[in-house]
């Protein structure tokens, strides 16, 4: 002990506010497989450097429970948050402690976010919030309120969209306030047992709306599929570790890492025009090894989006999955590829573009989903990117859909490229040929020499669609090896990269 008796009850109380001093409250948490709060922490943070605000805080209810129940029972006022370092890196951490009366949003909890979102934002430090719990808690009688609707922690939360990479952490159930946290976040990371709804049962039920489970609000098998996470793990050690790798990307270039054998790009699409292939591999080749991170990849598939480096510096990838829907930009897509052109722009990160490409989805049953104006989103956050973009047009560039897919002319990435084997045209070569010769066709009285003559004229029209024959009438910049891709991209990168000031971000109004 000190030689001080004041210094005694300091150490005494802050003992009380380690896990150590609840085991049967970690017991609980353990065997329920997870970790505590302080364990998570830990596990993110650079040994040492984790500053902690208001660890001595209470749960505000002296009115109803005896104070030192309160000092042993909710340490930290259920919210532990402070400033660390992620790899050397300066960063806010923030998480609420499930062990804690259910990681509810208490009084004071609410005043340490306040404190500690202005710091963030005077500081400018990247986020991570590990966000379970069960929103707002009526428990607390020491503090008069009426509606609580005063409370600034969300506004001030929603503020630092765009002023600093924010990663939110589910594990197990978050709703009402605390999925608000997690919403407002620009990437989610969450278990596969994670529930995520705006109401939790308490409030589906007071709401009239029936007894739902809690596992049952919004699971994975709901919130994966429809875009609300962005990176589903198995549990919080998987989840540390990607957040990690998350908050990589927003902190600058690393030393080059090994990459693949490239020549195998050479074979990777299949020469027959209409057999689909997997995009992930050509990404992954592409990349730095074991730099890759897919996002969102359940939720519109037809398009994929992804993390990744490539010599060491932070890129986002946008391409075009033949898996699905044969790579069409459908509403979901374009949704999914503008929010993400939006983020990496605002935060610096060069953007590069992987084009198969039958351009975008059509018919009434496409319209019906406001394609119109969700599909304009692409282009309108294509046209407002600052950061450089290569484009690659891997086999078919076709329609307003490939214009998108590169920021909405082939003139507007820095560098535009096709593989040996690529097509361009203004829309599906077969398409164009039925609209243009449909008089022709309709005169043909035989179906078998009908759908001949169509093949003859998609034939030649494939002929002039060939990227070389684009390349030159310069409607792009080369025709190269795939092999070749890599080394390109990286050389324009670091040229466009070298004088390191973006221009001021362009405002704009969203289309949907």
């Amino acid at each position: 002990m000190a030689d001080r008796p004041e210094l005694d009850e300091l150490l005494q109380r802050r003992a009380l506010t380690e896990d150590a001093a609840r085991p049967d409250a970690v017991q609980r948490r353990h065997a329920a497989g997870g970790r505590t709060a302080r364990e998570n922490i830990a596990d993110l943070v650079d040994p040492g450097t984790f500053v902690e605000y208001g660890r001595f805080a209470i749960a505000a209810q002296r009115q109803r429970r005896d104070l030192d129940d309160l000092i042993a029972r909710t340490p930290a006022d259920g919210l532990i948050a402070g400033t660390a370092q992620i790899d050397g890196r300066p960063c806010a951490v923030l998480s609420y402690d499930y062990t804690v009366l259910a990681g509810t949003q208490g009084v004071f909890g609410h005043l340490k976010k306040d404190r500690l979102f202005e710091l963030i934002e005077r500081m400018r430090l990247p986020t991570v919030f590990f966000a379970e719990g069960g929103g707002g808690r009526p428990g607390d009688t020491d503090h008069p309120t009426v509606s609580s609707l005063e409370v600034r922690a969300f506004k001030l939360w929603a503020a630092l969209s765009g002023v600093v990479p924010r990663i939110a952490v589910v594990k197990g159930r978050c709703f009402a306030g605390n999925a608000v946290i997690a919403g407002c976040s620009d990437l989610i990371v969450a278990t596969a047992d994670t529930s995520i709804g705006m109401g939790g049962p308490a409030m589906i039920a007071g709401g009239g709306l029936g007894e739902v489970a809690p596992d049952a609000v919004g699971p994975i098998s709901v919130q994966a599929p429809n875009g609300v996470v962005d990176v589903v793990v198995a549990d919080e050690a998987e989840a540390v570790a990607v957040t990690k790798r998350l908050m990589g990307y927003f902190q600058g270039p690393t030393a080059p890492g090994p990459a693949a054998d490239q020549t195998p790009l050479r074979t990777i699409v299949p020469e027959r025009a209409r057999r689909a292939y997997p995009v992930g591999p050509v990404i992954e080749t592409i990349a730095d090894e074991g730099t890759v991170t897919f996002l969102r990849e359940k939720f519109a598939p037809e398009m994929v989006t992804a993390l990744a480096r490539i010599e060491g510096r932070p890129v986002g990838v946008i391409a075009n999955n033949s898996m699905v829907m044969a790579g069409a930009i459908t509403a979901a897509a374009a949704d999914k590829a503008a929010r993400f052109l939006q983020l990496c722009d605002t935060f610096g990160i060069p953007i590069v573009s992987l084009i198969d490409c039958p351009g975008y989805m059509v018919g009434p049953a496409a319209e019906s989903e406001a394609l119109v104006r969700r599909a304009s989103r692409l282009l309108v956050a294509g046209a407002a990117m600052r950061v450089p973009m290569v484009a690659v047009v891997l086999r078919r560039g076709y329609g307003l859909g490939a214009q998108a897919m590169t920021g909405g002319s082939l003139r507007e990435p820095l560098l535009t490229v096709a593989w040996a084997g690529a097509h361009l045209g203004p829309m599906g070569l077969e398409g164009a040929v039925r609209l243009g010769m449909r008089k022709e066709l309709e005169a043909i009285a035989d179906d078998a020499e009908r759908e001949q003559r169509v093949r003859q004229a998609t034939a030649a029209a494939q002929d002039h669609a060939k990227a070389l024959n684009a390349a030159q009438l310069f409607e792009i910049d080369d025709v190269i090896d795939p092999a070749e891709t890599r080394a390109l991209i990286a050389a324009t990168f670091a040229a466009a990269t070298a004088h390191g000031e973006l221009r001021p971000p362009h405002r704009f109004v969203d289309t949907w």
